[in-house]
């Protein structure tokens, strides 16, 4: 049961803790090569052997077996940047290697250990250079990591092992050491990179989340936006023609009701985030909506016949009709842009002027009277109100098709929005 457990908690976890449970084992894997090595050495020691050299070796090397594996398991916390760095266990680790070291160092001439005690001494060199290389910086990993290499030498020496045995044994030490500094630092650096991928899955998640929201909000204030201020414009003129004319302030309280459920079923629409600006549509709305206003409103250029918007103005050859992405951003435009004249300006006349350049553009502009003199000489920036809400939502649509928009005074107490959307990029 236990043994299932163990599986079925593999199998939920995630992809990183997987892969950190694959680097720490294959690592920790080194560790018990040393126990196989206090095997072998208790197996084939000789029967005259110093008894208490053998006892303090194995002690020793059981210690350096648990301190290495605390330490490759820090040293791997660590490398992720969970922890920090392990100087205890490094020092302790150190230690253990030289009492290692001078025990095998002294069984030799002992006679206890006649040729284990060389194979001990390397492999406790070589595994050294592991689990430093994941604690310390490279530099500082590389010459700690080196240090057992003169030592081994200076033994070889001293117990006289002949020139070419000496030779070898370091040959050996050195391209080991390499080899396990190597596999130590590539198996954290992957690790670390495991990592980081997945942290930047989670914030690309987040991110996507918080777009999402972002999407949401600015559709709501520019589905809302014109609808609310139309229903006040025609609630304050049904007012004042109740007590003139009860039939038509009855008009338009049904006009008020027709343009609260039309905004019920924009605001589903966008809920379920289908919801399509269409330009023809828009154009249409937006000049009833200003006529209704007292506002009189020009739409340049603009083949009515057509619903998806196909007219001329720009080079020849030109003429088509606009791409889908190109009439959404271009009507929540119009939307935009009709609810700030209705909202910040005293107009008398609102002009839309639609056309395509010869650079393959679609320009649509939007320009008003009565723009208050007290607005500051580089024009009202933040014509929605609230920062700017509006024309940033509306930038961030026309930016997104590779296009621009501008909003200003235009002089003579004018204001003109301009939206540019490249069609051919669109398309």
């Amino acid at each position: 049961m236990r043994a299932t457990g163990w599986m079925d908690g593999i199998r939920r976890s995630s992809q990183r803790a997987r892969v950190h449970h694959y680097f720490a084992w294959s690592l920790y894997s080194f560790a018990l090569a040393e126990a196989v090595l206090i095997v072998a050495l208790l197996g084939r020691a000789p029967g005259d052997s110093v008894w208490w050299v053998l006892v303090l070796l194995c002690a020793a090397l059981l210690a350096h077996i648990v301190l290495g594996v605390l330490l490759t398991r820090a040293g791997l916390r660590h490398y992720v940047g969970g922890l920090d760095r392990p100087d205890r266990l490094l020092v302790a680790f150190c230690a253990v290697t030289g009492v290692v070291g001078a025990l095998a160092a002294v069984g030799v001439p002992a006679g206890a250990l006649p040729d284990e005690g060389l194979a001990v001494a390397t492999y406790v060199a070589i595994y050294f250079a592991g689990p430093v290389m994941l604690v310390l910086p490279f530099g500082r990993a590389c010459a700690l990591a080196a240090a057992p290499v003169p030592v081994c030498s200076a033994a070889l020496f001293v117990n006289g092992a002949p020139a070419a045995q000496h030779a070898v044994v370091l040959g050996t030490v050195t391209g080991a050491i390499a080899l396990f500094a190597l596999t130590y630092r590539a198996s954290g650096w992957t690790l670390r990179v495991v990592h980081r991928l997945d942290e930047a899955r989670e914030t690309e998640a987040r991110l996507a989340v918080a777009e999402e929201r972002l999407r949401f909000g600015r559709d709501l204030h520019d589905v809302l936006g014109r609808n609310l201020s139309v229903i006040a414009l025609k609630s304050e003129l049904a007012a004042q023609l109740l007590t003139r004319d009860t039939a038509a302030a009855s008009g338009q309280m049904a006009e008020v009701q027709r343009i609260a459920r039309d905004s019920q079923r924009e605001i589903r629409d966008v809920v379920r985030g289908y919801r399509q600006a269409d330009l023809h549509t828009e154009l249409v709305g937006a000049r009833g909506v200003l006529q209704a206003a007292g506002i009189v409103c020009a739409i340049e250029e603009l083949e009515e016949s057509s619903r998806i918007g196909d007219f001329g103005g720009g080079a020849p050859g030109s003429a088509g009709p606009l791409p889908a992405p190109v009439q959404s951003a271009l009507g929540w435009v119009v939307r935009e842009g009709t609810t700030n004249v209705l909202r910040h300006a005293a107009a008398g006349r609102c002009t839309v002027r639609l056309h395509r350049t010869a650079e393959g553009e679609a320009v649509l502009e939007m320009e008003n009277d009565g723009v208050p003199a007290a607005e500051p000489a580089d024009g009202p920036e933040p014509a929605d109100g609230g920062g700017g809400t509006g024309l940033a939502g509306l930038r961030e649509r026309v930016v997104a098709l590779g296009g621009s928009l501008s909003a200003g005074r235009a002089g003579g107490g004018t204001f003109r929005l301009v939206a540019r959307v490249p069609v051919r990029a669109a398309e």
